[in-house]
C-alpha cells in the first residue's frame, strides 16, 4: 500500500477543479481550503477523449505538490464501465482506464479511482466478470512499482450494479486475481445508498469491519467523504454537504475512531467550491482530533448550501 501520509493520521481534502491548470487552479484550491490531499480529473470526466499530456505542466504540478506536501488521486471518467455488454463501451473503458493509470503516474498520483460499473443486463453478469478479467489483467500486469493503484469504487447499488453491496467486492477482486495494485475507494454516500446504514450508532464501524473482512486492510486506500440527500437504501447517488444530509456528523466521528483509517485519506465530493469545502475540511479536521479549527461556526456544523 502506498504511503499517503507523513502524519500517521488520515489526510483530509477535496476534489478540485483543473480549469486553468492543475498546478495553479487545483493546488491553489487546495491551499485556500487547507487541504492535505486532493483528487483531480486527468481528462474530461464525461467523455472518451484522451489528450496528449503536457510534460512541462505535469512536472510543475508534481514539484509544487511535493513542496506543499499535498498528495494526489485521480478520478477516471464516469463513462467507464468494464462490465458493459456493449463492445464499444467495454473497449473504450479499458482504454480510458489504462490512460487514467498512465496519467496518474505522470502527475505522481497514489491511486486512480474507477466506478465498479454495471452488467446492464442480468443475463450478462457472468460474462461481465470474464471480460473484466480478460481485459484488465494485462493492464494491471504492465504496471510498475511506482504506478498508482487502481481503486475500485462501489456505486450506489442501482440497476444491475456489479457491486450492489460491499459483499460483492469479493467477485471483483477474484476477477482481478487479487492483484496487489488493486485497492478500494469507499464512498460514504454510495455505501449508504446501497443499504449499509452507516448513520445508525455502530453502523460505520460495522461497515468498515465488513470491508476489511472482504478486501483486507491493505486494500482500503481512499474514502470519498460525502453526506447523502437520500435515506439509507434509496439507491440514489446524490451527495450532500457533511452534516446536512441523512448520514450526519456522528457517523464521521465514528469513522475517525476506526483503526483501519489511520492512513486512509478522506476526499470531499460535496456541493460547492472553496467556501463550502473550506468549512467541511475544517469540520473533518476537528473530528479527526485537531485542536485548531478556524472555519467552523459555533455549532460545529457546516452551514447549508442547498
Amino acid at each position: 500500500m502506498p504511503k499517503s501520509s507523513k502524519m500517521n493520521a488520515p489526510r483530509i481534502g477535496a476534489h478540485t477543479p483543473t480549469s486553468g491548470g492543475m498546478a495553479k487552479r487545483s493546488l491553489g484550491y487546495a491551499e485556500t481550503i487547507e487541504a492535505e490531499v486532493i483528487q483531480v480529473f486527468a481528462s474530461n470526466p464525461r467523455g472518451w477523449a484522451m489528450p496528449e499530456p503536457n510534460r512541462v505542466a505535469d512536472e510543475e504540478f508534481r514539484t509544487k505538490a511535493t513542496s506543499m506536501d499535498i498528495t494526489t488521486y485521480v478520478h477516471a471518467p464516469f463513462l467507464i464501465n468494464l462490465g458493459s455488454p456493449t463492445e464499444a463501451t467495454y473497449k473504450n473503458s479499458l482504454a480510458s482506464t489504462e490512460y487514467s493509470l498512465r496519467r496518474g503516474k505522470d502527475i505522481g498520483a497514489l491511486g486512480v479511482v474507477i466506478h465498479t460499473g454495471s452488467a446492464v443486463d442480468e443475463a450478462h453478469v457472468s460474462k461481465a466478470w470474464k471480460q473484466i478479467h480478460d481485459g484488465m489483467m494485462p493492464i494491471l500486469e504492465a504496471l510498475s512499482d511506482d504506478s498508482p493503484s487502481l481503486l475500485l469504487e462501489p456505486t450506489a447499488g442501482q440497476g444491475q450494479s456489479l457491486v450492489k453491496k460491499l459483499d460483492d467486492l469479493e467477485n471483483y477482486l477474484k476477477a482481478l486475481e487479487y492483484h496487489p495494485k488493486v485497492g478500494i475507494c469507499l464512498d460514504t454516500c454510495h455505501v449508504f445508498a446501497a443499504g449499509h446504514d452507516i448513520a445508525k450508532k455502530g453502523g460505520m464501524t460495522e461497515t468498515l469491519d465488513l470491508l476489511i473482512q472482504i478486501a483486507g486492510v491493505e486494500r482500503f486506500q481512499l474514502i470519498h467523504a460525502n453526506d447523502s440527500m437520500d435515506v439509507c437504501g434509496a439507491l440514489k447517488d446524490r451527495h450532500q454537504n457533511i452534516g446536512e444530509g441523512h448520514i450526519g456528523v456522528d457517523a464521521f466521528k465514528e469513522l475517525f475512531k476506526h483503526p483501519a483509517i489511520a492512513n486512509v485519506p478522506l476526499i470531499l465530493e460535496t456541493p460547492g467550491e472553496e467556501p463550502e469545502h473550506g468549512k467541511e475540511v475544517a469540520l473533518l479536521k476537528k473530528l479527526r482530533g485537531d485542536r485548531k479549527s478556524t472555519r467552523l461556526n459555533s455549532s460545529h456544523r457546516c452551514i447549508s448550501y442547498a
